[in-house]
């Protein structure tokens, strides 16, 4: 089954990505088995907490029993009903923030790599000014002017990914804007918008896909990582990024605490990675390579 979708036509073929070709490949099977399992956890698990992740049910880090399977955390709260209810907001801000930053990426690369001019070298220029900029210290400086909350997070992390992508995509768009089917459908008289959305972006989709599983790793690191730093979602929400920073000083005397949430952000961008590799071995080319393709151009 295509999951990618290839289209093919007389004018046009782009590259299709299956999920049998993915899940034949070691790499591919262990990146979807891990995150199935992250995945399930994270939307089923507040289904099956025991307690309110909020609620005060022990004393300050308290060992593992038979009422509190992980312990306690740094207020006496149960670290696995926090466990199964944390997972939610670090997957839905990362893919949030993803899908945001192919939008602009994808949006910038298309026009400034068909359209060629003195607005679109322009662009690309703020594109430069942004690349420059360290991701998190971006995503620092914006959490601390506009305000710690996940949706200044989810513009922010979109906002880091939006200049690399559009180099991708320009990159990719490059290769085909010159193509006869392209030049075909400039003769015809299509509007450049048509042109855009039926005879170019079609085309790009292998880029894309190569690229998607460094970004979406990245969304995640840098999610977890401002809410580790307490710029992004508050107490008392839980969030397994947001448990390691409450509970890293009684790692000592309670580690599960830090050690399970922390476990499970780890397993998440490994089977992003994983899967990532095995789509790119699928479409014959290298998603870091692709990515750093893009942002040489």
């Amino acid at each position: 089954m295509s999951v990618a979708g290839a289209v093919r036509s007389g004018r046009r073929i782009v590259a299709p990505v299956r999920s049998a070709r993915v899940l034949r490949s070691g790499t591919g099977r262990a990146g979807v088995a891990l995150g199935a399992l992250v995945l399930l956890i994270a939307v089923f698990g507040p289904f099956f907490a025991p307690h309110s992740p909020t609620a005060l049910v022990g004393a300050p880090f308290s060992a593992p029993s038979a009422h509190f399977p992980l312990g306690t955390d740094f207020l006496g709260r149960d670290v696995l009903s926090r466990v199964l209810c944390g997972g939610r907001t670090v997957i839905e801000l990362a893919m949030s923030a993803t899908v945001l930053g192919y939008l602009g990426g994808l949006t910038i690369g298309l026009l400034t790599g068909y359209n060629r001019g003195l607005a679109g070298n322009a662009l690309m220029r703020i594109v430069d000014v942004l690349l420059a900029f360290p991701p998190i210290l971006f995503l620092l400086v914006l959490a601390t002017g506009a305000g710690p909350s996940p949706e200044a997070l989810v513009i922010g992390v979109a906002i880091t990914h939006v200049p690399s992508i559009a180099r991708i995509v320009r990159a990719a768009t490059l290769q085909v804007a010159h193509r006869g089917y392209v030049e075909a459908a400039v003769a015809r008289g299509e509007r450049t918008r048509y042109i855009l959305r039926r005879e170019i972006a079609p085309n790009v989709l292998q880029a894309i896909f190569a690229d998607l599983g460094v970004r979406l790793t990245w969304s995640i690191l840098l999610v977890a990582s401002v809410n580790f730093l307490g710029l992004g979602l508050q107490p008392p929400q839980a969030d397994w990024a947001l448990m390691i920073s409450e509970n890293r000083e009684g790692l000592a005397i309670q580690p599960w605490a830090v050690v399970v949430p922390g476990l499970l952000i780890a397993l998440l961008t490994i089977a992003c990675n994983l899967v990532a590799d095995a789509i790119a071995e699928s479409l014959g080319v290298s998603a870091q390579a692709a990515t750093l393709d893009g942002t040489r151009l």
